[in-house]
């Protein structure tokens, strides 16, 4: 493809090149970022992301984002604990992959960041279940839910403080998990260093770890992983 095909691909603005080749070269269209945008420069991104494809997933997003998304395109779902906005496409997709995508929280406080990814996941055509507040300081409450565990196709896995719990999901499950650490911690946590560096070392196999907080990143790797 040339370079005069790929511009043809790209919609510029005067804040923003819109990548609209993003689908063929990704899988999926490009998302909206929303830190360090005005509302009107993220609601004007998702009109032209919209017209295109239907649809639009912005990450990140404040009150503010919220509200403008929230008016200009009534029929999305706005996740305010998630800070996403996802505009589904009519008819809805139904989901694909080879199983559900499970996303795993350790605790209520971890639940934004699997929102996230969770949303993002549902954007992506996968089957997202949820399992919450499971971990390892009382882990009778995840063996209870073995089940969830076997049927899932890729398990995220979101967890603060000593980040444990991606262990031993990744003992319990033939499956690949991807380990998101979380910022939620008491003081020697170091907003989730010590989650992260505990999942870096994680003595179970198959065990891989994205950056902390980083939900949307999670998904986006379970997405391609149960498509391939």
């Amino acid at each position: 493809m040339s370079a005069d095909d790929v511009g043809r691909f790209i919609e510029r603005l005067s804040f923003a090149a819109i990548d609209h080749l993003r689908p063929h070269t990704q899988g999926h269209q490009e998302v909206i970022f929303c830190p360090g945008k005005t509302p009107d420069q993220v609601v004007a991104i998702a009109e032209r992301l919209a017209a295109a494809s239907g649809e639009f997933l912005a990450t990140r997003a404040d009150e503010t984002h919220l509200g403008a998304l929230a008016r200009r395109f009534p029929d999305a779902d706005c996740n305010p604990l998630g800070r996403t906005v996802y505009l589904a496409p009519r008819p809805a997709s139904p989901p694909t992959g080879r199983g559900p995508v499970l996303i795993v929280t350790a605790g209520t406080s971890d639940l934004s960041v699997a929102e996230e990814a969770a949303v993002t996941g549902r954007a992506l055509r996968n089957e997202v279940e949820r399992l919450t507040d499971v971990g390892v300081a009382g882990i009778h409450r995840l063996l209870t839910q073995t089940d969830l565990l076997k049927r899932a196709a890729v398990i995220v896995v979101v967890a603060g403080m000593d980040g444990a719990l991606a262990s031993v999901v990744g003992g319990l499950v033939r499956v690949p998990v991807i380990a998101v650490p979380t910022s939620v911690g008491y003081g020697a946590s170091f907003g989730g260093v010590a989650a992260l560096l505990a999942m870096l070392n994680s003595c179970a196999a198959g065990v891989t770890v994205v950056n902390i907080d980083n939900g949307f990143g999670a998904a986006v790797a379970a997405s391609r992983i149960n498509h391939t």
